[in-house]
C-alpha cells in the first residue's frame, strides 16, 4: 500500500537526534521512518527536503489564541516601541469605530512607562471622545482613560478589590492603571461580543499558530476573564464544522471567588468535539512580579508586601483532590516562589494522584526544584522570558534582591533533576513563535544581549523536545510529538537545520510547511 505523503532527500529529528532518514505518511499517521522507497507510488505527494529539516510539529502547552486573534483585529499595540507609536496606533484605530463605541485592545509594555504605570491623561490625548481600555502585554493589568473610569464610577473613594489594586496619586485619585482583579471594575461595563467575533478571532489565531509550525495547543483560560468571554463556544462551533484543524486541549477557568462550589459546573462544561476537549482546569495562584502581585515567601524590597494569593493556599489541596476525583488535570499559574511551593504542596497532598503542570516558574526556591521530578509535575516553561530585558531588569529585579535573582527560571536545574518539561508561548502575552523561545532557552539571551544565569541553559535538543513531545504529553496527547511509525503525522518542515548552525542564529529559523495529521495546513509562499 503506497504512502499518501513522503519526505525524502534530507534529514529528520527522530527522538532528539537528527538522522538521514525519509518519512512516509499514510492517512493521518506516520507509516515508516527510514528507507521508504517501496512506499512511494504514482499518487504519493513527495516533499524534497534538501537542506531543510523535518521535525515533529510544535505543541504549545500554554497559549490564548482566541485572545491573540481578537487582538489582531482590535487596537493592537504589541511590538510598538514607545508612547508616540501607541498614540498613533490608537488614533488610527479609533477613526474606524462607530460614535460612542468603546476602544479596546492590548499589547502595551510596562517598560515604556515610568514605574510600569501609564496615565489616563495620556490615553485621553489619543482617545478623548470615547471610553477606552487596553490590556497590557501580560494581561495582568489595563490602561484606561478618564471616560472609562467615569463609567465604572472609580474615584478616590473606590476601595481596591481583594485580588487587585487601583494605581493612585498621593491623594488617592486613580491614575489610569488597574492591576489584576481591579480590571474587572471596568470590564464589567464593556458591551458583549458576538459569537461571530470570537469565531473570527479563533480563525485568525489558528492561522497564525499554524504559520509558526504549531499543530496544537492548550488554551490556558476557557472562561470569563479580564473582559474576555468564554471562548469554548467558538471552539465547539469550529470543531463541529471541521474548521478547527488544530488539536486543542482546553483548561477551564477556576473562578477564584467561588471555591469548591464551582466543581459541579466545571464537570457540566466539560466538552469533547472533534479535535477539541477540555480535560484541564486552570488555577491562577498569583499575579506577576512587575506589579508586586506575584506571591513571595518574603516581602518585595519596596514596601509593597509579599504579593497576592488569588486562592486560599490552605484550601488548595482540597480543590486539587476534588478536581482529580472528577477526572480533571490541573494547570497552575505560579510566578512567585510561594505560589510554586503551594502548587507542589497541593499535588503532594493529593492522595489519589493528579496530572499537574505548573506554568511560568519565574521564581523557584532551589529546594523546590527536585520536587517536580519526584511528584511527576510538569514544568511548563515560557522560555522567551528568561533573558535580560527592560521589564525584568527595571521592574522586577530591583525589588526581588540578589538571592531571589539567582532563582529565576531554573530550566537547566529542572532538566538535570529529571522534571518533565513542556513549553508554551503564553501568546499574546509574548510571541507565539517557538523559535524565539527556544533561542532564549539555549542562549539565556536574545540577539547578543547579556546572559541571564548561564547555568540554566538548555541544549537545543532538550528545548525542542520540550516544545514538541513534552508539550504534547502535557496536553494529554500520547500519539503525537515524535516522529515514529504509528504516530500522528503532526510535522513541520523548517527552512534550515538549526542544529547545523551557531546557537546565536536559532531565532532566525522559520517554518516552511506545517502538517496536522498528514494534512497541509500552512505553506510559506
Amino acid at each position: 500500500m503506497y504512502a499518501d505523503l513522503a519526505f525524502v532527500g534530507g534529514r529528520a529529528l527522530v527522538r532528539g537526534a537528527v538522522r538521514d532518514v525519509s518519512v512516509a505518511v499514510k492517512g493521518e499517521r506516520i507509516a515508516e521512518v527510514g528507507d521508504i522507497a517501496v512506499l512511494i507510488g504514482p499518487r504519493t505527494r513527495v516533499v524534497e527536503l534538501g537542506h531543510r529539516l523535518l521535525i515533529p510539529a510544535f505543541h504549545d502547552a500554554h497559549a490564548h489564541p482566541v485572545w491573540g486573534g481578537l487582538e489582531s483585529l482590535r487596537c493592537n499595540l504589541s511590538g510598538l516601541p514607545d508612547l508616540p507609536a501607541y498614540r498613533d496606533a490608537i488614533v488610527r484605530y479609533a477613526r474606524g469605530l462607530p460614535e460612542g463605541a468603546w476602544l479596546t485592545g492590548a499589547g502595551w509594555s510596562m517598560s515604556v512607562f515610568p514605574g510600569g504605570t501609564p496615565k489616563a491623561a495620556q490615553l485621553d490625548e489619543a482617545c478623548p471622545d470615547r471610553p477606552a481600555l487596553l490590556h497590557n502585554g501580560d494581561h495582568h493589568g489595563a490602561w484606561v482613560n478618564s471616560a472609562a473610569l467615569a463609567i465604572a464610577g472609580i474615584d478616590a473613594s473606590t476601595p481596591d478589590p481583594v485580588d487587585g489594586r487601583i494605581e493612585r496619586d498621593p491623594d488617592g485619585t486613580p491614575t489610569g492603571t488597574l492591576h489584576e482583579g481591579a480590571v474587572t471594575l471596568v470590564t464589567r461595563h464593556l458591551p458583549g461580543s458576538t459569537a461571530a467575533e470570537y469565531e473570527a478571532g479563533l480563525r485568525a489565531g489558528q492561522a497564525h499558530m499554524h504559520a509558526l509550525g504549531v499543530a496544537g495547543w492548550q488554551d490556558a483560560i476557557l472562561g470569563a476573564y479580564g473582559g474576555y468571554e468564554d471562548a469554548s463556544p467558538a471552539y465547539r462551533a469550529l470543531a463541529a464544522s471541521g474548521e478547527l484543524t488544530a488539536r486543542v486541549c482546553g483548561a477551564l477557568w477556576w473562578d477564584r471567588a467561588l471555591g469548591a462550589s464551582q466543581i459541579e459546573s466545571l464537570v457540566a462544561r466539560r466538552a469533547s468535539v472533534g479535535t477539541f476537549s477540555t480535560p484541564m482546569v486552570k488555577i491562577m495562584l498569583d499575579g506577576v512580579c512587575e506589579n508586586f502581585t506575584a506571591a513571595m515567601s518574603s516581602p518585595y524590597l519596596c514596601g509593597r508586601g509579599s504579593g497576592l494569593s488569588f486562592v486560599d493556599f490552605a484550601e488548595l489541596p482540597s480543590y486539587v483532590e476534588a478536581l482529580a476525583h472528577n477526572g480533571f488535570g490541573v494547570h497552575f499559574h505560579a510566578i512567585g516562589d510561594a505560589a510554586v511551593r503551594a502548587a507542589l504542596d497541593a499535588v503532594e497532598r493529593c492522595p489519589s494522584g493528579v496530572s499537574a503542570q505548573i506554568a511560568h516558574l519565574q521564581v523557584v526556591r532551589p529546594d523546590d526544584v527536585p520536587r517536580f521530578a519526584k511528584l511527576g509535575v510538569t514544568a511548563n516553561i515560557q522560555a522567551l522570558w528568561a533573558h535580560h530585558e527592560p521589564q525584568l531588569d527595571e521592574l522586577a529585579l530591583p525589588f526581588l534582591g540578589e538571592e531571589r535573582a539567582r532563582w529565576l527560571y531554573p530550566f537547566g536545574d529542572l532538566a538535570r533533576t529529571g522534571a518533565p518539561l513542556a513549553a508554551g508561548s503564553d501568546w499574546p502575552v509574548s510571541t507565539a513563535d517557538p523559535w524565539q523561545a527556544i533561542h532564549v532557552a539555549v542562549n539565556r539571551s536574545y540577539a547578543g544581549g547579556r546572559v541571564l544565569l548561564p547555568e540554566q541553559r538548555l541544549d537545543l535538543a532538550t528545548a525542542l523536545t520540550a516544545y514538541t513531545e513534552g508539550s504534547a504529553r502535557a496536553n494529554g496527547w500520547r500519539d503525537t510529538g515524535i516522529i515514529a511509525p504509528g504516530m500522528l503525522a503532526d510535522l513541520a518542515v523548517l527552512d534550515r537545520d538549526p542544529f547545523a548552525g551557531p546557537d546565536d542564529e536559532i531565532r532566525l529559523t522559520q517554518v516552511a510547511q506545517t502538517y496536522v495529521g498528514g494534512r497541509l495546513v500552512f505553506e510559506r509562499a
